[in-house]
């Protein structure tokens, strides 16, 4: 038996997971993610291997951290198959041409900025990819079902089970044969939440060889859920007496339908009053819609809700702004907003605007409701940044700058230790991803103590035999 794993990306960091499994002459490749922390970017212009050596991508979900350098590997050769389920399919594909059109619009902003200073940088005129070359990337998805196993090739099986963290998110179990032989990996993906609102919980494995499990807040225990709504009134109500706006810097997939979910809540419950609520992204708009279409991803209770001919993503006051002229409007309504806009790590998208207008007034507030990656807008606004720089000049922090943890859609460290206690005996070997060293390694310690496994932290371009 012989089985090399090369981890190609989310190896000592959040973002960018790609890992490179190599079995019975084939090159499987799960996840192609773009990375995403600021000193990592100049990674995702070189892929460690050629795009044309890999046979087929197997995709957890469709968060661009995961699925976000496809186009690029496609632009670069890669032919082959892009398994997922049928509506990461719809998902990625709005995620892709949106995150095409961003870098686009990067590389002209960067292009006309560096010509008016004098001066040249790293990729200042080329985009990575371009909405053309993310729709190439589209006829490639082939959508499977949550418990098919899909045959990659001779001897060697995948299959999909429900992650529970964004709507169609896998973790994916490969199972690769050879003569009496038989090894089972199961690539974790993002590992969702028990009990979170939406969508049902994580599926639970018995039995593996080998497992790669996230470790995003694996050195953290998240605030219960069951605080949230309270904090989000607190924010909506405390924001309405100074007269500011309420700017939320949210991912376009989950994060954007869970704000709007628990606001529809509190609105019913009368515990907020009418606040107008802008979604300013045509993504997450049109990521909503295929969340209502597709509600049979949804745990029990939302589906009750949609059994009631009702939304669960919709209330009075919610304003969908697709064009670039209603998101520009909206910050000449007097009185206290919200605003909902991508990006979540304001790493781009129409959140920078909306920060520019208000990251300086005291009345404002600032609501992260996402993990904020090392070297991002973002984290440097939430870890307390006097100063930021957005589009080139900088700005003082004078907004209030809140945090819901409760929101993540990542297990922590507690979630992360009872999805692996399911497995009934010890696999031959873990392999802790997908988080930045502090996590990661506690993690790591905490499975080596309580449960006595062997355990690895991966660095990039490590390579491991799986025997």
């Amino acid at each position: 038996m012989k089985i090399k794993l090369k981890f190609l990306g989310g190896a000592g960091n959040v973002t960018g997971s790609a890992y490179l499994l190599e079995a019975s002459g084939k090159r499987l490749l799960v996840d192609c993610g773009l990375y995403q922390e600021w000193e990592l970017k100049s990674r995702n212009w070189q892929f460690p291997v050629p795009a044309n050596s890999i046979d087929a991508i197997l995709l957890t979900h469709a968060h661009l951290d995961h699925s976000g350098r496809l186009p690029k590997l496609v632009k670069d050769g890669f032919r082959g198959k892009i398994y997922c389920t049928g509506v990461t399919v719809k998902l990625a594909e709005i995620m892709l041409k949106d995150a095409g059109h961003i870098q686009e619009e990067d590389a002209l902003t960067k292009k006309k900025r560096h010509e008016r200073e004098g001066r040249k940088g790293p990729y200042p005129e080329i985009p990575l990819y371009t909405v053309g070359d993310a729709a190439k990337t589209i006829p490639l998805f082939e959508p499977v079902n949550y418990g098919e196993s899909v045959e990659i090739s001779d001897g060697i099986k995948a299959t999909f089970h429900d992650a529970g963290h964004v709507l169609g998110s896998a973790m994916i179990k490969v199972s690769i044969q050879q003569g009496s032989d038989e090894r089972s990996i199961i690539f974790s993906g993002d590992i969702g939440r028990w009990n979170a609102p939406i969508l049902r919980d994580p599926t639970v494995f018995d039995k593996a060889d080998y497992v790669l499990v996230e470790s995003t807040y694996g050195n953290r225990r998240h605030e219960s859920m069951k605080y949230i709504k309270e904090e989000l009134a607190e924010v909506i109500l405390s924001t309405i007496k100074t007269g500011g706006d309420i700017v939320v810097p949210s991912f376009a997939l989950e994060r954007a339908q869970e704000i709007l979910f628990y606001i529809r809540e509190l609105r019913n419950e009368k515990r907020i009053p009418m606040v107008m609520v802008f979604v300013d992204s045509p993504m997450a708009i049109n990521i909503t819609e295929v969340f209502e279409n597709h509600p049979e991803y949804f745990d029990k209770e939302t589906m009750a809700v949609v059994r009631k001919g009702l939304s669960p993503f919709d209330f009075p006051g919610l304003k969908m702004t697709r064009t670039t002229e209603e998101s520009k409007a909206i910050n000449n309504i007097k009185g206290t907003v919200m605003i909902i806009a991508g990006s979540g790590m304001c790493t781009g998208g129409r959140v920078k605007h909306h920060l520019v207008a208000n990251i300086s007034r005291p009345e404002s507030t600032i609501l992260f409701v996402g993990y904020q990656a090392s070297g991002t807008l973002g984290r440097q606004i939430l870890d307390g940044a006097e100063k930021v720089r957005i589009f080139g000049q900088y700005l003082p922090v004078r907004a209030r700058v809140v945090n819901i943890d409760g929101f993540s859609a990542h297990a922590d460290k507690d979630e992360l230790l009872k999805w692996l206690s399911g497995l009934k005996s010890p696999p031959r070997r873990v392999f802790v991803v997908h988080g930045e060293p502090d996590s990661a390694g506690e993690l790591s310690s905490v499975i080596k103590e309580k449960m006595g496994w062997n355990v690895s932290i991966p660095a990039f371009l490590d390579e491991a035999v799986l025997d």
